[in-house]
């Protein structure tokens, strides 16, 4: 009985893939992002369509994975996608149009340098893109479909990987630890020497004597 139920709790990561594909859809995108919450740096979104036949057994949300796990499926869905697609939007457009515009932002350029057109989007969060293409928006779908969680690691190791290059521009702010986020030692280098160009100057901690959590600075 207790193995039924742990079965039975299995996601099937290809479950929305499938549904898309009986509706007559070919092309399956999976679309998601990666730092909406940092203070600091830009906002990625990547675009991943996978083949039919994929397998890729242990995705999940990036979120879920450690480092190295993320960096090994990122190699393979590099390898065997049909085709990825990178948005990104700076801090300073952020701030312009705030975080969730910019993330929508981020995640239509992703589309758009899809080298094979979809024709079905899978997006993570109840989003609707305004793109002429059919879609549907999966609450937490990087831990519900294949193509997302794709999507999320892209997403993520790409970002990564630039928050530890701007690192090498300004070291004083540990950009190569905590990838922009607010942590302790974040808060404690933006008491020190204020923000610097990177910084999102519009959340809260950055310029202003509040964290996030309402803690003097």
């Amino acid at each position: 009985m207790q193995r039924l139920m742990c079965e039975s709790l299995v996601v099937d990561m290809r479950f929305h893939e499938r549904d898309a594909r009986r509706k007559g859809f070919c092309r399956v995108c999976g679309i998601d992002e990666a730092g909406r919450g940092p203070l600091a740096g830009p906002v990625v979104a990547a675009a991943v369509i996978l083949p039919k036949s994929v397998r890729l057994p242990g995705i999940n949300d990036s979120k879920k994975l450690s480092p190295d796990q993320r960096e090994a499926f990122f190699e393979k869905i590099n390898a065997r996608a049909l085709a990825v697609g990178i948005g990104l939007v700076s801090n300073t457009e952020i701030d312009r149009i705030n975080i969730l515009q910019a993330t929508f932002l981020a995640m239509r350029q992703a589309v758009e340098q899809l080298a094979v057109a979809p024709d079905f989007l899978l997006i993570d969060g109840p989003y609707k893109l305004p793109l002429l293409i059919d879609q549907k928006g999966i609450p937490h779908g990087d831990a519900l479909s294949v193509s997302i969680a794709a999507a999320s690691i892209i997403a993520k190791v790409h970002r990564d990987r630039l928050m530890c290059r701007l690192h090498e521009e300004f070291p004083l702010y540990g950009f190569d630890s905590h990838k922009g986020y607010g942590t302790a030692r974040h808060y404690e280098a933006l008491r020190n020497f204020g923000p610097c160009s990177v910084h999102r100057v519009t959340f809260k901690g950055v310029c202003g004597c509040e964290t996030d959590d309402g803690k003097p600075l």
